[in-house]
């Protein structure tokens, strides 16, 4: 079964990188995720097939040696990478939000000649990193409070110095800690009264001085993405560190809002997945299992088509989630957005949740995959910047409200 349903309808470019991604995952990737997971190890291995087969540099423009792919194209690989091994393609997405962020979002953002000049030095220069050298970025986000949902500034700062800044902060779930050679710290100027349209995007070396990584990394699900402590202490970076130019990342944030749900692609493998092993284990095709056909049950038939459902309903609100993404979405598109994110993420679990219960107790079982897709997909719906509950939030507050109104006091 195709990620996107009938390939028919894709480009050229989707069909051959989807291949690639699918091929990448059944022969490389879904072999060594048990063990990764078992070990909460980065999956380097996978990261060099990625970049060998040119996946790093996926949304970096042609002219700088990328292959140039938009959204909805990098969307549905995404989800394809996930549908094998949820930790690769979610600590992918960090690394390629740095070149959709600094590429044709960028693009499309109101700058001064000056700010549009300068960002193209800089981000040739990282874009070669990525294209040429193969280099990884990561977007350590989280802080633990407000600014992750974008609520408040970030709380690490930079401060303006001869020739660059100096970065200080901390940042948690940081994914690729201690496995990207960049990373892309979002952060505040430090100025008196600075707020959120004070951010910067900051490409920090990992070699750099007063940079460190810390803590354990030991958790429910997701455990390859190793998503351990940044620390940035009075770290130096040069101008040409910045993704994008002073200030604007709150104006990329504020007018691309698909971009906060780029983790729901690997949630919409996931759900996959589960679906694609329950049809296996029924049919007794699960290598090393027992040939044990279970598909002649009733019960086990209605799972299934309960489970087809539910998979069909996510791929629908996922694909026309990745059609609608642009720059400065009208109000029922961000409102879609909210329910597509939200949708996918529950279903995720909702399914693998089902998937253990129609396969039965050998799905308990480490050697096979579902309890890892179980625990990997109760993991979505807790993840910053649009939890579960924020996207309740959010959808249910606009759609009630239009901008700019407020309720009459009641006396």
């Amino acid at each position: 079964m195709h990620i996107a349903g009938n390939p028919a309808h894709l480009t050229a470019q989707q069909r051959e990188l989807i291949e690639i991604a699918a091929t990448l995952g059944r022969e490389k990737f879904a072999p060594r995720a048990a063990q990764h997971d078992r070990d909460a190890t980065f999956p380097f291995d996978n990261y060099q097939d990625l970049r060998e087969a040119g996946l790093l540099k996926i949304c970096v423009p042609k002219d700088l040696g990328g292959l140039g792919a938009d959204f909805a194209t990098y969307v549905m690989v995404a989800a394809e990478i996930g549908r094998h091994c949820g930790a690769t393609a979610l600590s992918w997405n960090m690394h390629v939000s740095s070149s959709m962020w600094s590429g044709f979002i960028a693009d499309a953002l109101d700058m001064t000649p000056e700010q549009r000049a300068d960002h193209a030095i800089n981000r040739r220069i990282h874009h070669a990193n990525i294209a040429d050298k193969g280099l990884v970025y990561s977007q350590p986000f989280s802080e633990g409070g407000a600014a992750a949902a974008g609520k408040a500034p970030f709380g690490t700062l930079a401060r303006p110095v001869d020739g660059g800044y100096i970065v200080s902060g901390k940042k948690i779930f940081a994914s690729l800690a201690g496995a990207a050679d960049f990373y892309g710290v979002l952060c505040t100027l430090d100025k008196p009264g600075a707020t959120q349209r004070d951010s910067l995007y900051l490409a920090v070396p990992a070699t750099a001085d007063g940079v460190s990584v810390v803590g354990d990394w030991d958790p429910l699900g997701m455990r390859g993405t190793v998503s351990r402590t940044l620390l940035l202490h009075d770290v130096f970076v040069p101008h040409t560190a910045r993704l994008m130019p002073e200030g604007l990342y709150w104006q990329a944030a504020a007018r691309f809002p698909h971009m906060f749900a780029t983790l729901s692609p690997t949630y919409m493998g996931i759900a996959q997945a589960a679906y694609d092993f329950t049809v296996a284990y029924l049919r007794a095709e699960v290598p090393g299992m027992p040939p044990v056909k279970r598909r002649m049950y009733p019960t086990k038939q209605i799972a299934v088509a309960d489970m087809r459902i539910k998979l069909e309903q996510t791929r629908s609100i996922f694909l026309q989630n990745a059609r609608d993404a642009q720059v400065d979405p009208d109000k029922d598109t961000r409102m879609r957005l909210y329910a597509a994110h939200f949708t996918i993420m529950e279903n995720a679990n909702a399914l693998a949740a089902l998937a253990i219960r129609t396969c039965g107790g050998q799905s308990m079982l480490k050697s096979l995959p579902l309890e890892r897709l179980y625990r990997d997909s109760r993991c979505g719906s807790l993840m910053l910047p649009w939890t579960a509950e924020l996207c309740m939030d959010r959808l249910g507050r606009e759609c009630l409200y239009e901008s700019g109104e407020r309720d009459e006091a009641i006396e």
